[in-house]
């Protein structure tokens, strides 16, 4: 049986507002961020959600615990954590994001790659069907986390993802099964 996986990016942080862009750096909820975590936790109340993973960085982790406070388990994981900007986090978004692809293949200084950052997303499925096989679960994360999901889930190619940016949405879903007929490994 599959796992049944929703999708939701952490809410808003003062970096987001301030046009900063965190990275690997904790971040913290602005108050709109702690409005909209809030509403997270209101709409997702009847998902049916046997577990939230989340990002291990703080903004991400805020975002869960705020919404789902005590009400469904939250696993903390590194791997579905942002890009790692390396030197660059918490730089302006100008400096770090304006050309995402130059850096499809090749790190931040000190840091690492768009291809390094969504391929790490991709292991993390394996592991899900070992316990959670047949539930639905809801992953936390970042703009890494969700292409790491379409690349692996839905054959996305890294290329456009980058070249098209990221637009927030309220939640996407997924569903995968015990990696027979899926390949989380990303590529173009």
């Amino acid at each position: 049986m599959p796992v049944q996986i929703v999708f939701e990016t952490h809410s808003t942080t003062e970096d987001n507002e301030a046009g900063r862009a965190t990275g690997w750096l904790p971040g913290r909820l602005s108050p709109v961020g702690r409005a909209q975590a809030a509403e997270l936790g209101r709409r997702r109340a009847s998902d049916g959600l046997a577990a939230i993973f989340s990002s291990d960085l703080a903004r991400s982790l805020e975002t869960a615990r705020i919404a789902f406070a005590g009400s469904v388990p939250i696993l903390a994981d590194w791997r579905l954590r942002e890009c790692d900007y390396g030197r660059l986090n918490g730089a302006p978004v100008a400096e770090v994001l304006t050309d995402r692809s130059s850096r499809l293949d090749e790190p931040y200084p000190g840091g690492e790659s768009w291809r390094q950052a969504t391929a790490r997303v991709a292991r993390f499925l394996f592991d899900l069907p070992l316990r959670w096989e047949g539930c639905r679960v809801l992953v936390l994360g970042h703009v890494a986390t969700y292409w790491g999901l379409e690349c692996a889930m839905n054959a996305a190619e890294l290329t456009s993802l980058v070249q098209g940016g990221f637009d927030w949405q309220k939640g996407c879903e997924f569903s995968f099964n015990d990696g027979a007929d899926q390949d989380p490994r990303v590529g173009d």
